[in-house]
């Protein structure tokens, strides 16, 4: 052995087992993460209770106009008819009410 094989370092092969083997363990835990993130998010139900909004009813203005909505919708207050929806509320005085099945 000569002194230059001797006293210097030698290049060592790539650990190509060690490199597979984490990206192999890398990819494992990573879809275990999401299979557990997917079946978490599928256990969860957020239920709403349910609006009895009543039958459905057509209201004819006196300008022609119609509007198409639910029984339980319409307020009668002081002799005059309202829409009261979520947002808003129209007056609907002077409408007559008939109750159609729209679609």
């Amino acid at each position: 052995m000569t002194r230059l094989e001797l006293y210097h370092n030698k290049s060592k092969p790539f650990p190509w087992k060690g490199l597979f083997l984490y990206l192999f363990l890398a990819v494992v835990i990573a879809m275990g993460i999401l299979g557990f993130s997917h079946y978490y998010q599928s256990t969860i139900k957020i239920e709403a209770p349910e609006v009895d909004l009543g039958p459905k009813v057509v209201i004819h203005l006196p300008n022609g106009q119609k509007v198409y909505t639910y029984e339980n919708l319409i307020v009668k207050k002081d002799g005059k008819t309202y829409y009261k929806g979520e947002h808003n509320t129209i007056d609907l005085t002077g409408g007559e009410i008939v109750y159609e099945n729209w679609e």
